[in-house]
């Protein structure tokens, strides 16, 4: 996950993700689907805070969501 790009176009395919795995209400989802909308840097690292505090299950189910 180190290799991984977040940028805010990849936010939004996040928050798609996650809203299947975790729901549209989680902190993660919403803080991606900001970042997706907005791209400011502040917003983008914020996600991705929320995005490193899921569980590792988690985090690598949405990643594999992405990648199929």
């Amino acid at each position: 996950m180190d290799e991984f790009k977040f940028d805010s176009a990849m936010m939004g395919r996040l928050a798609g993700a996650l809203s299947f795995l975790v729901g549209a209400d989680h902190a993660a989802t919403k803080s991606l689907k900001t970042a997706a909308e907005t791209g400011a840097d502040k917003d983008i690292k914020a996600a991705r805070t929320q995005f490193l505090k899921l569980k590792p299950s988690d985090r690598r189910a949405a990643l594999t969501m992405l990648n199929d």
